[in-house]
Order: structure tokens, then sequence, then C-alpha cells
């Protein structure tokens, strides 16, 4: 089984990067410690516990679409406590570093 790096939350440039939002439904007795364990698996970058009808989010981030397989379906969907999965798999990624940057191309501070 292939050994999992975590991508960084930004990659040197042109390095491929696949991102997935893993929302969770899980036994709330079980909550706190569930997310530990999500985020102490390989290729998971971070794990949100939120409101609503979900009760956890996480951040998966491998180099392979194959690695995507090994740590949800594998991994994480096997976890005690875990009653439910929905995967999303990220097109492209928008921060608002990036959106300030490309707004301030060619405009100096006003100092």
């Amino acid at each position: 089984m292939d050994t999992f790096s975590l991508v960084a939350s930004r990659p040197p440039e042109g390095e491929r990067v696949v991102t997935a939002v893993v929302l969770i439904t899980a036994s709330v007795e079980q909550i706190p410690e569930l997310a530990q364990q999500i985020a102490e698996l390989d290729g998971v970058s971070e794990v949100y516990s939120v409101t609503g009808e979900i009760d956890l989010v996480a951040m998966v981030r491998v180099r392979k679409q194959e690695q995507i397989a090994e740590v949800i379906a594998d991994r994480l969907t096997k976890l005690p406590g875990v009653k439910r999965t929905e995967t999303l798999i990220a097109f492209r990624t928008y921060s608002q570093h990036d959106l300030d940057a490309a707004f301030s191309i060619g405009v100096e501070d006003a100092d």
C-alpha cells in the first residue's frame, strides 16, 4: 500500500493535488473521538465539527486519484461511529489569498 504524503494547503506550482470534501453523519455520542480518529488518517488534512444534518466535514488531499478510495472507502467509512458519508471531489480550488492576489495585480499599496 502506498504511503500517503499529506498535501500542504498550497502545493508547489504545477503539483497535482486531488481534493475531496467528505460529509459525515456520525453517532452523536462518538463525534469528538471519531473526529480525532479521522484527523489522524493519512491523507486527511483537517476535520470540522459542524451544525446541521451533517456532523463532520473532512478535507482529504492526496496526490493520486486512487488514494481517495483508500482513505475514504477503505479507512474512514469503516471507523466505528460513521453512519453515512457523501464525498464531493473538487474541480478547482479558490481561496481568499488567490482572489486577493488576482485583484491586486498591477495595483500598488495606497500609503
